[in-house]
């Protein structure tokens, strides 16, 4: 299974919305998820301008889905749900 790619928003308004809680989101992986993540900061994702995904802050996972509102709980619930459905497959 290759790592799944998560990208967190730090430009100014994630940041301040959140993002710095997000960027000790390492910290908070359980075992399970830990060889199987990937995680970056990214200066500035530009999605705030893109009302209809829910606001700051955002986290991008493998280039292509975009959770808006993140949260350290929201994003290792997306995460394990990513790896269940890739051992499934």
């Amino acid at each position: 299974m290759e790592k799944i790619k998560v990208e967190i928003c730090c430009g100014t308004a994630c940041y301040l919305l959140g993002a710095a809680k997000l960027m000790n989101i390492e910290e908070e992986l359980p075992e399970n998820l830990k060889d199987k993540v990937d995680i970056q900061a990214r200066t500035c994702l530009g999605l705030c301008e893109r009302d209809h995904l829910g606001g700051a802050p955002y986290v991008k996972f493998n280039d292509t889905e975009i959770m808006g509102n993140a949260s350290v709980e929201k994003v290792l619930s997306r995460l394990n749900q990513l790896v269940e459905g890739a051992e499934q497959s």
